[in-house]
């Protein structure tokens, strides 16, 4: 193999998607396998925080995320019983919310090269020379480096070697979509909202365009539930969970035809992202409950770095870029999960007086500008630059 780079993807959802365009723009062949037979129809909305919304905005696909996104400045709380919950003082941050099926079609139609549906990856072997994979339906592919971007159930995780060890959080998670003319009259929802309170907390936001609204709804349970976004849940008993709380959260419910749950589980971070030219992205590594938002938003990171990295590598420098990477993003994803754990506490235990809630939102907001204020790409640069140090300190709150 000689010339420019050849990378093999390994799962082709925002991830793995959003990596091949960056790694496309730093001119890198990329093909990207997925295990699905064709793109997944499916999905609810997300929300795409700052420090990722910087990285895609400096792509092709500014104009277009701009088309099919609305914008939020920040949230909008209230308590359980509809009470406003001040918010901080200090400007909030510019997120955007886009369906997530949007958001794939977007990235599947701006990524050069070769997208492989129905290839489900069975092993990865390290070689002499890069890396090899062999698929279900007896495809094998030989490439310089393989980016494991295959979710929490990540097979290119174990083939280097990892376990990661869920823990239940305690908590199941309800979402679905309401068409928003189906709302009851005179109930308008802008931006992204929360109630929080009595060990659970329900947010919802406008996605594809605002003609449909997002709901997700976090409720205690003492059953393990599956660990997957499809399972079908039970409108009657979401709505019994929030039986008298404010009444634009039983109206959103009660306008649900159908809603699907999935169990949260936590992970401790991983001892090592890499191995020779093999490593991984996403949550294939670093999966986060969900309480922060930032599960796609640090995967866009990751592929963002990785492009970066590996721009103008050698083939012998490959392990080297990637235990570059690998440290580089380590310490940030572990302190964005602790984050993301942390928010789900506080809004499980938000019940009460206004007043103290806004005061405990004060402190807390203020104290994770760290993660909406990075530049992933910066960062990077650093490293390239060989000062380490200057990438320490781009990560404002950095110990």
């Amino acid at each position: 193999m000689t010339g420019r780079l050849n990378v093999a993807i390994v799962g082709a959802g925002i991830g793995g998607l959003s990596a091949a365009l960056a790694l496309n723009a730093r001119a890198l062949n990329v093909t990207v396998f997925e295990g699905a037979e064709s793109p997944r129809e499916a999905g609810a909305g997300l929300s795409i925080p700052p420090n990722a919304l910087t990285l895609l905005k400096r792509t092709s696909l500014c104009e277009a995320i701009e088309q099919i996104t609305t914008r939020s400045q920040g949230l909008t709380l209230r308590t359980s019983q509809g009470q406003p919950v001040s918010r901080p003082g200090a400007p909030m941050a510019l997120s955007y919310q886009i369906h997530r099926v949007e958001l794939l079609e977007l990235l599947l139609g701006a990524v050069k090269g070769p997208v492989r549906f129905g290839h489900r990856c069975i092993a990865v072997a390290d070689t002499e020379r890069g890396a090899r994979l062999t698929f279900a339906n007896g495809v094998v592919c030989d490439a310089d480096v393989v980016i494991g971007a295959d979710g929490i159930h990540s097979v290119v995780q174990r083939q280097i070697g990892l376990v990661a060890r869920p823990t239940s959080e305690g908590v199941v998670a309800y979402r679905g979509l309401v068409p928003a003319e189906e709302l009851a009259s005179g109930l308008e929802l802008r931006g992204l909202n929360m109630w929080m309170g009595d060990g659970r907390s329900f947010i919802c936001f406008p996605v594809s365009q605002g003609r449909l609204i997002n709901i997700v709804a976090f409720v205690p349970s003492m059953r393990d539930m599956e660990e997957t976004w499809f399972a079908p849940g039970d409108v009657r008993a979401l709505a019994g969970e929030y039986e008298g709380w404010d009444a634009p959260v039983q109206d959103l419910i009660a306008a649900l035809d159908h809603t699907f749950r999935w169990g949260i589980y936590d992970r401790p971070p991983l001892p090592y992202w890499s191995r020779g030219h093999v490593t991984l992205l996403g949550d294939a590594v670093h999966p986060m409950v969900p309480h922060f938002g930032q599960g796609a938003g640090q995967a866009i990171e990751d592929g963002f770095v990785l492009a970066v990295l590996l721009e103008h590598a050698g083939r012998d420098e490959i392990p080297a870029r990637l235990k570059a990477y690998q440290d580089l993003r380590l310490e940030r994803t572990s302190r964005v999960q602790a984050a993301s754990r942390l928010a789900g506490r506080f809004y499980r235990s938000a019940g009460g007086d206004p007043a103290e809630q806004a005061q405990r939102m004060r402190g807390w907001m203020s104290s994770a500008e760290w993660i909406f204020s990075y530049d992933a790409e910066e960062a990077a640069l650093a490293v390239i630059r060989g000062t380490a140090s200057a990438a320490c300190a781009l990560q404002p709150g950095a110990s």
